[in-house]
């Protein structure tokens, strides 16, 4: 699944790209710099958005297995539960 940060990205990339060409072929400086900053915006962009997708699947992933596994899932999270509040409780 394309998530829409990474439809913006590549957007964003492809206008930077323009922009630079623009900008090499007119000798316009700024409007190079710019292209290569929408360029850079455009990659971070579509980064984030993959990221995003690999963290709906991960959390897919592990909504799956509480299903599949409810006592195993309650255990655990008691488990952790227990050992953080050992972990924060001021020692005397």
């Amino acid at each position: 699944m394309v998530d829409k940060h990474e439809i913006k990205g590549a957007v964003t990339d492809g206008v930077g790209k323009l922009k630079d060409a623009a900008g090499g072929l007119t000798g316009d400086l700024g409007l190079q710099a710019e292209g290569k900053f929408d360029q850079a915006q455009g990659y971070v962009e579509q980064e984030y958005g993959g990221l995003l997708d690999q963290a709906r699947e991960q959390v897919e992933e592990a909504a799956e297995l509480v299903r599949d596994y409810p006592l195993a899932s309650i255990g655990i999270g008691l488990g952790a539960g227990f050992l953080l509040g050992l972990l924060l409780t001021p020692s005397r």
